[in-house]
């Protein structure tokens, strides 16, 4: 009995020291087990950082940025080691890890940068042939670009991108728009025989090559044809219609032929009023002024072309063009002689026939008075109106637009309010 207690107590006591090293290991145990391996995350982050939306290809990325990369992954690795041992991806990983540090020539002591999760959202597509899309792809500084409006109508009067006004004589062949987007020329007339007005007759418009966008295209305009579609017989040119014509009515019966070109955030309206033509363009300014050399649109007229009619004199006398070759009271010299009442009679007609189109008395309207004064032509009372709606009707945009601004009329470093204008007429025909 005595041997037989003895085994028993031997026994309960082996029992117990078992027992307590299975709750031992167990406790030890139960953090490996409660802890995940994150191999694969690491792993993950780091082929990341070199797909197209987060870095560079590996064979072409900075050997500095590379060891940044590489360190960033080494203590992921580490962080996660006590939840990895024994996993085979993960010792495989931190051999692969020692490799590359030697391979590069990396230290394993500096900066980390937290390798770039993946992500489904892809970066924003910029359009190439979308002026407005590359702009706001630069940045917030970048969307601040303005637009500028050039127009020249009438007799013929043109507003350039500066907002400057003049009325200018330029008979011939003369450049509006000169750069390497865009090139435009108008031809101007003499309107009746003897006098200094001219008109346009003929607008040609060369809308240049521009990467994959557009290949080059012509569109040429006359007083016999105005067409809605380029020379070549096409409406629309380059790729997702970068470039494209469209006709319409701008109303009082003028007929009107809108260009877009959206690679270039241009838009031009060509107007066929009466025997001749009006054109309209806003443009943004960075392209507009990119270029020297002559341009009306840009730098106006020439000095020398600039009709006297808006320039005063030191005896503050207005001296207006030739008008109608002596048809109103000419004198010698080709200019009216004061204190008739013809001439009265005709400024009360000209004024009465422009406010019906023009409500307010601006340069356009001044412009209006003087094509009537100086032509004749009731169908040229409507060159302005269609020069104002011109204004109007160019499309508005995202990026932040030049407001128009009444301009004064000038030459010659002599300045005229348009406000002036009709009260300079009458004194001189009062006189």
């Amino acid at each position: 009995m005595g041997r037989s207690g003895t085994l028993n107590l031997a026994k309960r006591q082996l029992w117990n020291w078992i027992c307590l090293l299975v709750v031992s290991m167990s406790l030890l145990l139960q953090p490996v087990r409660c802890q995940k391996c994150r191999i694969q995350r690491c792993n993950a982050e780091y082929v990341a950082s070199f797909s197209p939306s987060g870095g560079l290809q590996e064979e072409v990325l900075p050997d500095v940025d590379y060891c940044i990369t590489l360190r960033a992954y080494s203590l992921c690795t580490r962080r996660t080691a006590h939840g990895c041992r024994g996993d085979l991806v993960y010792h495989s990983a931190v051999f692969r890890i020692k490799e590359l540090f030697a391979q590069h020539n990396c230290s394993s002591d500096g900066p980390t940068s937290s390798a770039k999760a993946p992500s489904t959202s892809k970066p924003p597509v910029v359009d190439v042939c979308n002026y407005e899309s590359r702009v706001l792809a630069s940045g917030p500084a970048a969307q601040q670009k303005k637009y500028g409006h050039c127009g020249l109508f009438g007799d013929p009067h043109l507003r350039t991108f500066r907002d400057e006004f003049q009325t200018c004589r330029v008979e011939g062949a003369w450049p509006l728009i000169h750069n390497r987007y865009l090139s435009v020329q108008v031809t101007n007339v003499p309107v009746v025989e003897g006098s200094s007005a001219t008109a346009t007759n003929k607008i040609t418009v060369i809308f240049k090559s521009y990467h994959d966008c557009t290949e080059q295209k012509v569109y040429q305009a006359t007083t016999e044809d105005l067409p809605s579609a380029f020379q070549d017989g096409t409406r629309s040119g380059g790729k997702a219609e970068s470039l494209w014509i469209a006709e319409g009515s701008g109303g009082l019966g003028i007929r009107q032929v809108k260009i877009h070109a959206r690679y270039l955030g241009t838009s031009i309206i060509v107007r066929q009023v009466g025997r001749y033509l009006t054109f309209a363009i806003r443009m943004p300014e960075d392209l507009a002024e990119e270029n020297g050399g002559l341009q009306l649109c840009l730098h106006g007229c020439p000095r020398n072309e600039v009709i006297k009619a808006h320039v005063l004199n030191r005896q503050q006398s207005l001296h207006p063009p030739r008008l109608m070759g002596g048809r109103y009271g000419e004198g010698d010299g080709g200019e009216l002689q004061p204190g008739l009442s013809a001439h009265v009679d005709m400024l009360e007609r000209a004024t009465t026939k422009c406010r019906e189109m023009l409500q307010v008395e601006d340069v356009y309207f001044q412009s209006c008075v003087f094509d009537l004064l100086t032509t004749g032509d009731q169908e040229f009372s409507m060159a302005a109106y269609g020069a104002l709606e011109d204004l109007k009707a160019l499309p508005p945009s995202t990026l932040k637009q030049s407001s128009p601004r009444t301009p004064h009329i000038y030459s010659r470093g002599t300045i005229v309010t348009p406000s002036v204008f009709t009260a300079l007429v009458l004194m001189l025909l009062l006189n």
